[in-house]
């Protein structure tokens, strides 16, 4: 089933989308004309990984009931202009104090499952086409 997500043009270098029952407003940085009055689109895409990985390691503590107080994620995007391929995302995860070690592989593993980033090691196709008169 195919899932639409409006996209509409409120003013200035803002560019809002509607994605079910939400708003995601996005703006360009003042260096780009923008008033800097909301994350830029490629911000949203590089959180959409770090939450994607987020969302299944609290999964899997909450579904071992293990504490997730102190659990923290941060992701570093190291961009290469000249070759894409080459650009490197680093995903560090801080286990809580007293994460059982037999887990530790595991909480990794499922991390790895996050959809966002198999999405883009499998891309899909892309098509642009005009609507209307």
């Amino acid at each position: 089933m195919a899932e639409t997500i409006e996209v509409s043009f409120p003013g200035g270098q803002r560019v809002d989308a509607a994605v079910r029952e939400f708003s995601i407003a996005t703006d360009q940085s003042k260096e780009a004309g923008g008033d800097q009055s909301a994350p830029q689109p490629y911000d949203l895409f590089l959180s959409s990984i770090a939450t994607c990985a987020g969302i299944f390691a609290l999964k899997f503590c909450q579904s071992r009931k293990l504490s997730t107080d102190g659990l923290r994620l941060w992701m570093d995007w190291e961009p290469s202009r000249s070759d894409p391929s080459a650009s490197r995302v680093l995903l560090r995860l801080q286990l809580p104090e007293g994460f059982p070690e037999k887990y530790r592989a595991g909480i990794l593993k499922a991390m790895d499952l996050c959809a966002v980033k198999r999405r883009i090691q499998q891309p899909p196709q892309f098509e642009s086409r005009i609507e209307g008169g």
